[in-house]
């Protein structure tokens, strides 16, 4: 565990610093460093990927002051994925040179992976040719998943990897940060050197017009750095009358709410799995006032699931979840379109458009980083029902920019929680009834949150765990069929 915190922090904490003294030494000795720990301490590659997930930002937060501009400050923080695309780029080579033996579960689970990353480069290809900018952030958005998952799956599936006790320090970290933030905020900026971070984000927001149109939307307008941090519960109108309508938020080391939220989430769920329950309980405060409906859904899904199959069985338990999604989608599609809620509009324009254009338009068209989103005309959007385009769902924008193609990554995404649940309907672990269901119910949360697939720690998280249980099995199933051969 300590090495790997050692190479995960050295791996990332200097990179503003790089960064403010040449750019292309810094891309340069990053990508050295991906290829570095493939080769030199490979096992250790999964939990350094998690890690950099998680406190990146907390690391330029700090070194903020050596960041010269907004644009700058953006660069910085795509670091973590040029870390984890390299030490996947790395571990695939391997794999395809054959220098690490697999079995033939393993290569078509990479044959499919292969495939749905191709079929996203075709999207990125086609969307490309008319944006480039936001092609290739919803590129880095789709593939990141992508790349975490296949990364633990030949790492697990080749190393024996103790990756329990690295997660418990990691969750124990992000839960001493969400409490420092909520007890002493002030002092949390201060020490994170969180105003001239935030005051980079600002720019950004004054530049772009994030700014006027979120408060367009919603009629709050900020006057200091802490109202920026003030959201109705769950960011609901439908808790306004209960006196919820303004709360702290809290952003922890990834300066996201929503990220933090999810990593909480996990966090929870993980520890309780693997018998750190007192702790997995001291990590609901946070998770309710990080005020993220998705995350909170994904642990109530998920710890009912548990239940469930301890009490009805794993058929019955899936079977069911899968009935209860299908009627969660519905009703919450239909109270959304009551009460005017963004992210259920953003999927009817995603849907929409998928009627008028099956085949898709490419990546970039379209979404939240597509350069019409901020003259959406919200009033009138929530008048309407839809909206022109797919903004705030992940699964409307893939539906409006992949068209039909759009089923191969969310299928992939399926494919694999089944799996994992095909583990544990046999075995009863926990952790792998965490990657099945917590799979499951982030891609469902898909179709109202964009972050819930584009965000590292929902989905990226969740498909990096799924990874390692899969690999793991394989490797102990190839195992113990040599130790059989050997007794014969």
């Amino acid at each position: 565990m300590i090495p790997a915190l050692a190479i995960a922090v050295a791996s990332i904490a200097f990179a503003p610093i790089m960064q403010a003294a040449n750019a292309g030494v810094a891309v340069a000795v990053e990508s050295l460093i991906g290829c570095a720990i493939v080769l030199a301490a490979p096992a250790y590659a999964p939990s350094i990927a998690i890690f950099i997930i998680f406190f990146q930002n907390l690391f330029v937060s700090i070194l903020s002051s050596y960041v010269a501009g907004e644009q700058e400050m953006e660069f910085v923080k795509g670091y973590n994925f040029l870390v984890c695309a390299v030490m996947w780029l790395v571990t695939l080579a391997l794999y395809a040179l054959r220098d690490r033996a697999h079995s033939p579960e393993i290569d078509r689970i990479m044959k499919w992976g292969l495939i749905t990353l191709a079929v996203v480069t075709a999207y990125f290809l086609l969307g490309a040719t008319q944006d480039a900018r936001p092609a290739l952030v919803y590129l880095r958005n789709i593939a990141l998943p992508l790349f975490l998952f296949q990364l633990s799956l030949l790492t697990a599936a080749t190393f024996e990897i103790r990756i329990t006790p690295f997660l418990v320090t990691i969750a124990a970290l992000l839960i001493v940060c969400g409490y420092v933030e909520l007890l002493f905020r002030d002092f949390w900026l201060d020490i994170t050197n969180g105003y001239t971070f935030w005051g980079f984000d600002e720019l950004k927001a004054t530049r772009t017009g994030a700014w006027e149109a979120d408060m367009r939307a919603t009629g709050n307008v900020p006057v200091d750095l802490i109202d920026r941090f003030r959201f109705s519960f769950l960011n609901s109108p439908l808790f306004e009358d209960l006196g919820l309508s303004s709360l702290l938020r809290i952003f922890g080391p990834n300066m996201s709410p929503i990220s933090f939220g999810y990593g909480i989430a996990f966090s929870i769920l993980f520890l309780f799995s693997v018998g750190y329950r007192w702790l997995a309980l001291a990590a609901i405060p946070l998770l309710v006032l990080c005020s993220v409906k998705g995350a909170l859904i994904l642990v109530i899904f998920v710890a009912l699931a548990w239940t469930s199959t301890w009490l009805l069985g794993a058929v019955v338990t899936l079977v069911a979840g899968l009935v209860a999604l299908v009627l969660y989608v519905i009703i919450a599609i239909h109270i959304g379109l009551q009460i005017g809620d963004f992210h259920v509009i953003g999927f009817m324009g995603g849907w929409n458009g998928f009627l008028q254009n099956p085949l898709g338009r490419g990546l970039g068209v379209g979404g939240n980083f597509g350069e019409g989103y901020f003259s959406i005309d919200w009033s009138a959007a929530q008048q309407a029902g839809t909206v022109e385009g797919a903004v705030e769902s992940a699964v409307g924008v893939l539906l409006y920019q992949m068209g039909i193609g759009s089923l191969v990554p969310l299928g992939f995404f399926l494919a694999m929680a089944l799996k994992a649940w095909r583990l544990y309907a046999s075995s009863g672990i926990l952790t792998q009834g965490l990657a099945a269901f917590g799979t499951i119910v982030i891609v469902v949360n898909g179709i109202f949150q964009e972050e819930a697939l584009f965000a590292p720690p929902a989905l990226g998280l969740m498909l990096c765990l799924t990874g390692l249980v899969i690999g793991h099995h394989l490797r102990t199933q190839i195992n113990d069929r040599a130790v059989g051969d050997r007794d014969r």
